[in-house]
């Protein structure tokens, strides 16, 4: 007859949380990168507008090399793609095909979920961030001001915006969450920042575009990676508002099924 040992006996139980939480978070990373529109959406794009809107004199981004102008904007885009717009997406889509509903009642918290999702989110942008960085130092770019403060401002962008499409998919149905996420993602393309300079607004839209958070992260990077100096307290106070609202909203009104 077999007999264990206290060195071989089985422990039967869930994992550690620290491990579930990596687990969750490479499998929505993969998840993110293997989906061809969501490759689309948080790659191409972003690469393709750099590439055409700083070697095509389409519009006036004032003294300086346009890719001066236009990197911070798409790397502010890079954030809206990801975190907002692909985040928001899929998980209404999980939300809809009751995917959430089995990992709610798994060993996984409804919290390391979450925060698996976000975690997937910071190494989709890190990919990002590398490909336009390396795209836009090849036509020329030159970045000032202090990389500890454009990750701090990539931060809260990411968490502003990952809490807003978390929202949007716990509370919409999917096909709504679809189809305003895409709206909202062409808007903030045209009217965020992004390519066009927010002075080129009316005073009133331009006061209202200045309250939201893409067109203040754009604003924000572009203080610190073409100025050199430091984003504007105002800009900071958007995006942490926008971050507070948008997670605590996520949090209390999440609809699991």
């Amino acid at each position: 007859m077999a007999t264990t040992t206290g060195r071989h006996s089985p422990a039967p139980g869930a994992a550690p949380r620290a491990r579930m939480i990596l687990a969750q978070t490479a499998l929505e990373a993969r998840m993110l990168l293997r989906h061809g529109e969501q490759l689309l959406l948080t790659m191409i794009i972003p690469a393709l507008l750099l590439v055409l809107f700083s070697t095509v004199d389409l519009i006036d981004t004032g003294p300086g090399e346009p890719v001066d102008f236009l990197t911070p904007g798409v790397l502010a885009l890079a954030v809206l793609s990801t975190a907002f717009t692909g985040q928001a997406i899929a998980t209404g889509y999980e939300r809809r095909y009751g995917v959430l509903k089995r990992l709610g009642v798994s060993p996984l918290p409804r919290w390391a979920l979450l925060v698996g999702k976000t975690g997937a989110v910071l190494v989709t942008l890190v990919l990002q961030s590398v490909l336009l960085v390396a795209v836009a130092l090849a036509l020329g770019w030159s970045p000032r001001g202090n990389p500890l403060a454009v990750v701090g401002l990539m931060l809260l962008g990411t968490a502003a915006l990952s809490g807003l499409g978390l929202l949007m998919a716990g509370t919409l149905r999917a096909e709504a969450t679809l189809a305003a996420a895409n709206l909202l993602f062409v808007l903030l393309v045209l009217f965020g920042g992004v390519v066009v300079p927010l002075e080129e607004y009316p005073g009133a839209l331009r006061a209202v575009l200045e309250l939201l958070p893409v067109p203040a992260l754009a604003e924000g990077l572009r203080e610190v990676l073409r100025e050199g100096g430091w984003p504007a307290l105002s800009d900071v106070a958007v995006l942490t508002g926008w971050s507070v609202a948008g997670l605590g909203l996520a949090a209390r009104f999440f609809r699991w099924e």
